[in-house]
Order: C-alpha cells, then structure tokens, then sequence
C-alpha cells in the first residue's frame, strides 16, 4: 500500500513538474515576443520546447489541450519572428503536433488561424532569393496537413497567390524529390477547390506531373504514389481531363499501368498502381474520356490485369477500382425494346394535363429510344465486399429539405372536402348504423363451429394462419372454357370441352370431385391424390367463346376421372408426349410438358420420406377455414378482366401455397461475387463472339418462334400478376430477363412474376433481370427470390420457397434518355442476378419477386370467409366500393361481432363501437401486404374468445386491395392511369382514381356523422428495410427533426399515435420499434397515411410497412419472412388493437388481460401441422 502511494506521488510530482516546464517555457517565449529587440531567448526557447514536443505526447497534449494559450504564441511568434531558425523550429513543432494528433490538433490549428499565417509565410519566404529549402519544405508539410481541415483554404490559398508559388517551385526543383514531395501534397489539397484546379491547370501542372510519373522503377515510388494523388484530384475537373485527354495521356496512363502491374511481382508498390487506377477513374468522368479509354482497348486492359488480381486479397483494391472504371466505361446501351412503354396499352378515359403520365403522352414519337451521351459523372460506387448493411441507417438519417417544417401545414385540418350531400353517397355502405336486426336470429350467443363441406381440391393445401392469398377478381362478360386433360392405361389424351350454364359447371365439378374423394378413401398417402389431381388436369385453359354464345350458356368444365390413381402413369406409347415438350408454351397453353407422362411412383417413396422426416409443425387454432379452393378460384379467374385478356391460369395460384415447414435463412453472399458476376458482363464486351444474343420470349412480338432446340429454357408470363416481357439468351445457360413497365407508364420495373420450363437438372442457369430502377435492394444483403416447382407440388409440397445463389443488385450499362427519364440525365437501369440449379428434368417452375397473391385469390378468399362464417356471431359484410378502370370491383369488407339481441341496449352498443379502417395493396408489388392482409381478416373471423371481444369492441371497415387492375395485369407500383395510387390521396380525381376517390369518400362521410375511426392503417410492403415497422404522423417528431428545438418544445400533442407501435413491438416478433418513423415528409404529403391524419383528422393514422426480406432482430432475427410470419403480423395487428382497447377505454373493457396472453399463444403457435392418414388438420 506504501509503495503504491509513493509511485503515485513521484508520477503527480513529474507530472506538475513537467507541465510547470512546458508552461514556464511558453510564458517565457511570450515574454520576449513583446520585446522591441531581437534575442536568442525566441530561438533557445522554441528549441526545448521542440524537444519536449518531439519526445513527450504529454507535452503535445497540454499544447492543444482546451483552454491552453500555447498555440496562440507559437503563432504569434512565428508571424512576428525575423529569426530563420526560430521559425524552423515553430514549424517543427506544429508539424510534430498535427503528425501525431491527426485531424482534431490540425482543426485546433486551423481554428487559431494557423492557416492565413502559414500561408503568408509562405508568400513571404517566397521573396526570397533563393527561397529557403528548408523553411519551405516545413512551410508546404505543415499546410498539406492543416489544408484539408479549412474549408476556406483554396480560397485563402488562391487570394494570397501561394498556388503560382507552390507551382513554379515544382517547377525550378523537378530533380529535388525533398523539395518537390511536400509541394505536390499542398498541389492536392490546392486541387480540392474546382477554382483552383481549373487555374492549376492552365498553369500546366498536368503536364508537369506527367513528367514525373513514368514506368515502373524501385526509386522514388513515394513521390510517383503522391504526384498520382495530386493527378487523380487535378483530373476531376473537366477542363483538366479534357486537356489530358487532347494530350493522349489516357493511353499513357494506362501503358504505365500495365507496367508497374507485370513488374510489381512482390505488390510492394499497390499504392503507386492504385494512384494509377484513381487518374483513370477521374478522367473516365467524362464522355471523351471514356470514349478515349475504350480506344486504348482500356476494357480488355483492366479485364486482363484485375482477373490476375484476383489471386491476391490484398490486391482488391485495384480489382474492385478496375471493375469501377469498366463499369462506367462500358458503352450505354438502350434495352434492345422497341420502347420503355409498357407492352399493354390501356386507354384512360381522361388524360390527364399535368404529371408524369402526361408528359408520357406527349413525348415524341421514339424519344425513349435515344440514350442520353450527356457527360453525367455518374461516378458509381462500387459496393465494397465488405460494406456493412446500412439501409436502416440510410433511410433514417432524413433529408431536412423533404421534412415539412411550416407548422401549419403539419396541424390537422378537419376539412370535409366534399359537401355532406354528395356524400350521402355512402349510406347504402353503412348499413351497420341504420340495421335494426328485426329480421336476423339473434337468440343463440354460443359459438358455432365452422361447418366446412370440404371439397377436394388440387394438390392438398394444408390450411394454416399463413396460406396464401392473392390479388384481383374481374368481371367478364364472356364466355370461357376450360380445357382438361387426363390419361388413360393406354396414355391417350382425353380432352373436352363444353358449354353449360354455370350450375352446370358447378355441378359437373362436384361430380369430378366426388369420384375424387371415392378414389381418395382408399389412399393413405396426399402425394398420391396431388398426383392425381395435377395429371388429371394437365392444363388449365381459359378461352373466350364468341359474342354470339347465347346468354344461358357459360364454361362449363368436363373433368374425366374414371380411372383409379394406380394406372394414372403414361407408358412410352403416348403419344402426345412430343407434342408436350413442343409446344409447352404456346401462347394460350400451359402444358406440364414430360410431367404429364411420367408417373409420380419413380419419386413417391423417396420424396415421401423426406417429407415425413421434416418435423411438421401443428396448429392450434382450428377454427379458421380452409380458404383456397381451386375450382372456385376458376370461377373468379373467369370473370377478372385484364388489359392483355389473359387465358391462362398459373400453376401456383390454383393449386395454392403452404408456407414450407422449413426455416429460410437470409443468405450469407459469398465474398466477391457481384465483381466477378459484374467481370462476366464485361467479357459480352471483350469477347462478343461468345455471345448468342437469341430472343426466347418476347411480349412485343407475338409471332416470335418458340426455339426447338431441348436444351433452352422456355419463358411465359401470360397469366394473372404475371411480369416478364421479353428473354435474351446470352450464353448457353445464361439469361437476360427484361420486366413489363407499368401500364400507361414508362418506368417502375421491380416486380416479376414468370413461368420457366424445358430444364436439366444439376445444371447452373443465371437470370439477370436487367431493368430495375431502384438504386438498392434486399437482395444485396440476404434476399433470394422465391420459385415454386410444380414437380414439388405433385409430391405434396405445394410452396414457394426461397433458392438462388450468387445473389446481387447492380447498376448495368442499359439507361434512358434524359427525356423519357423524366429530366434525370442518363439515368441507369439495375440489375438482379441469381443462378439456379434445377433439381427435377423438365420440371414447370415458376419464379416471383415475393409471394404472390393475386386479385382472384383475394375474391376466392374473400367468397370463402362469407360463406363459412358464423352469421350469429360475426357480422360479415361484402360490398363493392366502386369499379375499377377496366370494370373489376373493388371489395369492402365489413367485420364486426352481432348484437346479443335485437333490444334497444343492444342495438345501440352495436352502433356505437368505434371504427378502426383498414387498407392494403395499393402498390401491386408489394404482396406481402396482401398476405398480412389476410392473417388481419382469417383473426377477425376466428371464434376465438379475444377475436369475438375485438368484434365486440370495433367495426372494421376494410378495402384489402386498394388497386385491383395494378395486381391483376402485373404492375409494380401504379393503377392502370400509371400514376402511384399513394400520392393520389390529396385530390383524388373520381375518372383516374376511383378506388381512392371512394375510400376517401368512406373517411370523410364517417367524419362528417361524427364517427371518426379510432386507427387508420395501410399496409404496405418495404424493399430496403428488415423486419415489419410503422409510419406514424408527429408534429412535434418533426419540428424536432429539422433541429429546432425551440420550436419542438412549444408543440403541445397527445403522443397516443405511439401506443399502437409500441405494444406491437411487445407482442409481435417481426415488428421494430426503432425503425418506426413518426416524421412527415413534404414528399408524403399526399399518401394515405398523412391526408387521413390531417384532412380526416385520425390522430392513429398509420402505414405498416413488412419486410419484402427478413428481420434483423428478435425471435426471427437471421430469418427471411415467410407468408406464415406474414399472417401471424396481420393476427397480432389486432390483438394490438385489443390492447389499445384495454389502454384507452379501461373502464368499459372488463375483458381479463389472460384472454390476450392467451390469444398471443394461440397465434404464436398458429403454423403447427399434423398430418394423419394422409389427412390433414389444423
């Protein structure tokens, strides 16, 4: 204990006396500064405290230590000082402090105005004749560090004329390295100013350097790395890479370049080949630049030396700066389309006079087909391979010019809008608070199970809290047909087809499906049945009978299924087998192709196994219907009307989707492989005679031949949310893939949705989608895209699941013209790669962007709940809100519990409970909001005890598909006037808008009788971000985000709109509250969620916006999301609502909080299956 206090002692002691030194020593040199003569005190003084400060970092701490004068009298020593060596010595010590302090001693510096001192020193020293050597190289050392910390210093530089100083030393001094390094450091942070670059320049310091730099050599390597430097900033400006383009030194450069690579054997000298690299990048700026790099046979160059690169990590620098420079240098090309407009045309009935897609409509004729050779200094930036994730941080440091800061603005105005006569309109949508129930059986108040006449349908569906759901039912006046196919001991194809009213359809139907069922009681195994099922119905055709069909008539469908699953195997006798592999996707067909004659005994027992092996999980809550049905999903498809009038039917939308009993991981991207997939686009380029360049699918041109050959993957996208509209192949394996823009627009390719045959197993196929816009994607950071295998589905594993390797999003080399871009100059497409290796020979396969639901399935499921709900417990009501564009109804779901009775109490706590308006879908691509969408409505109509007190305590008015016509033809973000149905909410127009003309309408009719709802909520989808979130609307959060705090602490608000959030956050697994937003946006001024909060004046008015990826925390953290945690979302939406409930009306609700812990189990445990004879059970 002694010992410790006597080392303590003696450190204190040479601390105080160490500091008394230093102290001593700076007032001792103050002193003499106001001495009127000249002494060797200054240069005796300045030379210890020199060595203090170049063998003590205590010293050098207490220099710069807050509140210490000692940088304010070595300045003012070293401006006052005529003393050579007292200057030296001055400028040793501020060069020995920045050296060892890094940026914060040279801002100290700077913030003394060490800067304006040193540099007319410099000036002053200049005079001289000659200069001093020594004094400059300290003079330019210490600025070339301090320069970069002034954000003034280029104009302090150019005022003071110490830019021709610098220079013309260069100049006098080339052979004196010692002299010339420090100058050219100060040359380059001269450079950072574009004034003083372009006067540099003039000045002919470009070609000065180029004197310096030359081939390889082992000398002066330093000097060569810092002149590239100093070349790299000069050549950032055009006048000075246009200069050096004039003079040729792009094939200089690169003729260096090569040199130092081929001779660096040992990569000593990376630095100097990077500095090399970095003058190409900048000069590449420009189009004569780049026009003077691929002269140079620049491409192949880069190519040839960065593939030698690769060996060596520690050369990524130079592969990943190389694949830069290519990148940018690769000629812009159009999409070889005959335009960007979407391939559908779709007439609107009023056009409108200012926005997008008026400018759309007055463009000249081919203005899409010109690719924009403007100079953009479009410098990519080149993901490095080990980039951190940063979405979520990106999108959440907010741009203060876009967060609306006029408080005003931001106070909701609970404005009507429209006059309370017009909207009268929407009565016959409110029956609920008119309904006197004198009519209805209100005697029972005992739960009545769901009694479910359970068809056979399709391949088995395991109903679960995650099935699927989809998108958009139509309405068609004509007539279809179905065509079937079945097979017969001998293989013959069986097909007919017939007309019948539609009870004759329905009828024949039951038929089919009875003798199904027969066949099904003696078959333990649902492979077996998928089987049988699938093969009896080898396609799915929907044909338009002509206008002349008589009135009475309709599809009718006519299902042969005579012949027990044993014999249902095709021998090679069949004699449609070549034409099933010929003509697999022609047009109107949707063949299974080999699929169809060849039995599923060769997998059965193998497949059977494994998927028994797979722990299946089981579901607690039993009383949620089975809600796909693939003969009513027919029925709707029938009457859904589409732009391109489809006629086929996708395979994973009749036959539905289970969620996989599997968990996906988000995938770990190996390292490397966006370069080495970027340096295979490179080689279309370098070696163009390996390119085959054959057009396999195109939309444009329907008299397009279907390649013959069996090794070529066949395309289709014809059929309801389907996107892909024309394939190029490039190599053997290798396939360009270009998306349909939205229709009545020109751009907003994201979404895809597309049908793939005619594989071999084992072998790798790469898909390059090669029309994205958006600049970033979950699919570089763990997202894969989801494929559904047909060959799976008759095994009983009717999924999608997510597959793919070698995974990345990049800008390509294809743009638009500034015009059609809509003034964004030489905007650039991205593109989505991944390889796939097949598992099954031709297996029919289809690949989507997210899981799709489209507007049918929707219809299907919304037919399914009101047939199976129980009508003394649950009041369901299904309404068209209004028609759509081309004619397809919007639906409007009510959901609330009956009354007890239809007593006079009863009937007004009916009419009483407040209102919670819920909406989804109005960006087509963004499925996932559809499918939380349908875990919200399958909870609202459960009979589970807290799905029957949230009944009791809301009504819920719902829209679950907001833009109907933008699902059904495969849009990703707009309605078919091509406008983002989300910024429409401010001024609807009733002709363009109508679905959010009329669900505006709803919200103002429910202000205007004083009903305001309690939430609002619209679900969305979310491409950059993880996990499932919500924006909300704060004054207070925004004022506070624009940094005016005073201003933020005037606003008084209730923060209510922030319980909702957080008790999701509680009881949701896949929902973040810290990525919750409650800033209002001037960009989001008309969405949804601002207008129903400021116009409508709904304080809980909310987007929840769900990962298209994975979530990156809690219970699924590492986990891509599924349709299963889709639902489960939707479900724990409202039992948050229960507890929002309970929290603000705690005196009416009695509810015990058990009931909602309990119904939290319930759910948490909802994707449990067990399977029991080949049956299965929820």
């Amino acid at each position: 204990m002694s010992k410790l206090k006597v080392v303590t002692e003696k450190s204190v002691l040479f601390s105080l006396t160490n500091n008394s030194r230093i102290v001593g020593l700076l007032a001792q040199l103050e002193k003499s500064n106001s001495e009127t003569t000249e002494s060797d005190t200054a240069r005796y003084v300045t030379s210890k405290i020199l060595h203090l400060t170049q063998s003590q970092e205590k010293t050098r701490k207490e220099m710069t230590a807050k509140g210490s004068t000692g940088m304010e009298v070595l300045l003012s020593t070293l401006e006052n000082t005529k003393d050579l060596q007292t200057t030296l010595n001055i400028l040793c010590i501020l060069l020995e402090l920045v050296s060892a302090g890094g940026g914060r001693r040279a801002s100290f510096l700077v913030a003394r105005g060490g800067s304006q001192i040193l540099l007319q020193l410099l000036v002053n020293a200049s005079k001289e004749s000659p200069p001093h050597e020594e004094l400059m190289i300290h003079v330019h050392s210490v600025l070339a560090k301090i320069g970069p910390k002034d954000k003034k210093f280029g104009v302090k530089a150019r005022i003071t004329g110490a830019l021709n100083i610098t220079l013309t030393l260069v100049k006098q001094h080339l052979s004196n390295h010692r002299l010339v390094l420090p100058c050219l450091q100060l040359l380059r942070v001269y450079s950072a100013n574009s004034v003083n670059s372009v006067s540099l320049g003039k000045s002919g310091v470009v070609e000065l350097l180029f004197k310096i730099i030359g081939p390889f050599s082992k000398k002066n390597s330093g000097l060569m790395k810092v002149a590239l430097d100093t070349l790299a900033a000069l050549l950032k400006s055009k006048t000075n890479a246009r200069r050096a383009v004039d003079r040729g030194y792009v094939q200089v450069l690169l003729t260096i370049y090569v040199d130092w690579h081929r001779h660096d054997n040992r990569h000593r000298n990376m630095l100097v080949r990077k500095g090399i690299l970095q003058s190409l990048k900048s000069v590449t700026n420009i189009k004569l630049g780049r026009k003077a790099f691929i002269d140079a046979n620049g491409m192949k160059i880069l190519y040839n030396t960065s593939q030698e690169c690769l060996a060596v990590r520690t050369l990524d620098p130079l592969v990943n700066t190389s694949s830069l420079i290519m990148r940018k240098c690769f000629p812009k090309n159009r999409l070889p389309l005959p335009t960007i407009k979407s391939s559908f045309n779709f007439q609107l009935p009023v056009v409108p006079v200012t926005g997008p897609v008026a400018q759309l409509y007055n463009l000249p004729p081919e203005v899409d087909d010109v690719v924009d050779e403007s100079d953009d200094n479009d410098d990519i930036d080149l993901e490095a391979e080990n980039e951190m994730e940063n979405e979520d941080e990106l999108d959440q440091n907010f741009k203060n010019d876009d967060i609306e800061t006029d408080i005003n603005k931001l106070k909701p105005q609970q404005v009507p809008g429209r006059a309370i006569e017009e909207l009268k309109m929407y009565e016959h949508l409110f029956p609920e608070l008119t309904d006197d129930f004198q009519d209805y059986d209100l005697i029972s108040k005992e739960p009545k199970p769901f009694v479910f006449e359970r068809k056979v349908c399709g391949p088995i569906v395991v109903p679960t809290a995650c099935e699927e759901a989809s998108g958009n039912p139509k309405k068609k006046g004509t007539v279809m047909k179905e065509k079937v196919t079945s097979k017969g001991e001998e293989g013959d194809k069986k097909s007919t087809f017939m007309d019948a009213t539609k009870e004759n359809a329905k009828d024949n139907d039951r038929t089919f499906l009875q003798q199904v069922g027969d066949q099904n009681r003696t078959i333990t195994s649902a492979c077996g049945l998928n089987s049988d099922i699938v093969k009896a119905l080898d396609r799915i055709i929907l044909q338009n009978i002509p206008d002349q069909t008589s009135l009475g008539s309709t599809a009718g469908v006519k299902k042969d299924c005579s012949l027990p699953l044993s014999v249902l195997t095709c021998t090679k006798a069949c004699p449609h087998v070549v034409n099933c592999g010929n003509a697999l996707f022609e047009g109107r067909t949707v063949h299974l192709g080999k699929l169809c004659c060849t039995g599923v005994e060769t997998e059965d027992e193998e497949d059977t196994e494994s998927s028994s092996s797979v722990e299946q999980p089981s579901v607690e809550v039993p009383d949620v219907p089975m809600l796909h049905d693939p003969d009513l999903y027919i029925e709707i498809v029938k009457n859904t009307k589409s732009v391109p009038e489809y006629s086929e039917v996708a395979y994973p939308d009749y036959f539905g989707h289970t969620p996989p009993p599997f968990k996906e991981p988000i995938l770990e991207r190996p390292y490397g492989v966006q370069r080495t997939k970027i340096a295979q686009d490179i080689e279309r380029l370098i070696h163009q005679s390996d390119i085959i360049d054959r057009v396999v699918y195109d939309l444009d041109n329907p008299n397009y031949i279907i390649p013959e050959e069996g090794d070529i993957l066949k395309y289709n996208s014809k059929f309801e949310s389907g996107n892909l509209r024309k394939v190029i192949q490039i190599r053997k394996n290798e396939y360009d893939l270009i998306l349909n823009s939205d229709i009545n627009s020109n751009h907003y390719h994201q979404w895809f949705y597309f049908e793939v045959s005619g594989m071999r197993p084992g072998v790798a196929y790469r898909f390059n989608i090669i029309n994205c816009e958006k600049s970033n994607s979950q699919f570089n950071y763990g997202m894969q895209p989801l494929m559904y295998s047909v060959r799976e589905a008759l095994n009983a594993r009717p999924w999608w699941i997510r597959i793919g390797s070698d995974i990345c999003y990049y800008k390509n080399h294809f743009s638009r013209s500034s015009v059609a871009a809509g003034g964004q100059k030489g905007k650039s497409y991205y593109t989505i790669t991944f390889t796939i290796t097949f598992p099954h020979k031709d297996d029919v396969c289809y690949f989507a962007y997210h899981y799709p639901y489209t507007y049918s399935t929707l219809q299907m499921h919304l037919q399914k709940l009101e047939s199976t709900h129980n009508p003394q417990q649950i009041y369901f009501r299904r309404d068209v809100l209004c028609e759509t564009l081309s004619g397809n109804s919007c639906p409007l779901v009510t959901i609330t519990a009956m009354p007890e009775s239809n007593c006079y109490e009863h009937i007004c706590q009916f009419r009483n409970r407040p209102y919670v308006f819920l909406s989804a879908r109005v960006h087509p691509g963004e499925t996932n909001a559809s499918w939380v969408m349908k875990g919200t409505l399958e909870y609202l109509t459960s009979n589970n005890p807290t799905a029957q007190s949230l009944r009791e305590s809301y009504i819920f008015k719902i829209v679950p598909m907001l833009n109907p016509d933008g699902v059904i033809n495969g849009n990703h973000r707009c309605s078919l006037s091509g406008e983002d149905l989300n910024r429409q909410w401010h001024s609807p127009n009733p002709d363009l808008h109508p679905t959010i003309y009329h669900a505006k309408g709803l919200l103002q009719y429910l202000a205007a009788v004083k009903r305001l709802p309690l939430v609002y909520c619209d679900y969305h989808g979310h491409s950059r971000k993880k996990n499932v979130f919500m924006y909300g609307c704060s004054i207070k959060e925004t004022v506070w985000h624009t940094n005016d705090s005073a201003s933020s602490c005037d606003v008084v608000e209730d923060t209510g709109y922030r319980t909702l959030p957080k008790i999701l956050s509680h009881i949701a697994p896949a929902f973040c509250m810290s990525s919750c937003s409650f800033v209002v946006e001037k960009s989001k001024e008309s969405t949804a969620r601002v207008v129903v909060w400021r116009e409508i004046g709904v304080q809980r008015s909310y987007t929840m916006e769900s990962t298209l990826c994975g979530c990156d925390h809690g219970k699924y953290k590492g986990l891509q999301i599924g349709t299963r945690e889709l639902e489960e979302m939707g479900a724990k939406f409202c039992v948050g609502l229960m507890r929002l409930k309970r929290l603000t009306s705690p005196l009416e609700y009695n509810h015990p909080s058990s009931l909602l812990d309990f119904e939290n189990d319930l759910i948490e445990s909802s994707c449990k299956v067990t399977r029991n004879n080949g049956d299965v059970t929820r």
